[in-house]
């Protein structure tokens, strides 16, 4: 496995614990916060391999977090997953997939391994094959 490293942006301190010692255990470098502003900074600085963002943050949300992101020319194509339990309506989650490569779950319906699941398979499909675009 090549060494990829992740940020996960979760102010709920349970399941942060829990995903950030499940990526390190799986040989990510793990940067992680708990609010949308010191998020942004880390995601400029480390520039991880994928993002996995709540939106219902202090400071600073997960919506405005993806509009800054995608502003700069690294964060357009930065890979993100979308981990909220908010009941977004159809245009929220329209406006969130229009912020490319972007990918969205629900928490309450996905368990740990699923997640992880999910992070493997957004870099297999968007980074371990070049040649390809990336896919949503």
């Amino acid at each position: 496995m090549k060494p990829y490293s992740i940020l996960i942006v979760e102010d709920e301190a349970p399941l942060n614990k829990a995903l950030v010692s499940r990526f390190l255990t799986l040989g990510y470098t793990v940067y992680e916060s708990n609010n949308g502003t010191d998020a942004l900074r880390l995601a400029f600085e480390h520039k991880p391999t994928v993002i996995l963002l709540d939106l219902n943050m202090p400071k600073m949300d997960g919506v405005t977090f993806l509009e800054y992101l995608r502003e700069d020319s690294w964060g357009k194509n930065a890979l993100v997953l979308v981990l909220t339990n908010l009941d977004l309506a159809p245009e929220m989650i329209e406006s969130l997939s229009v912020t490319k490569p972007a990918y969205y779950l629900v928490k309450a319906e996905w368990e740990l391994t699923d997640i992880v699941t999910k992070v493997e398979e957004i870099i297999s499909t968007n980074l371990d094959s070049p040649e390809t675009e990336p896919q949503v």
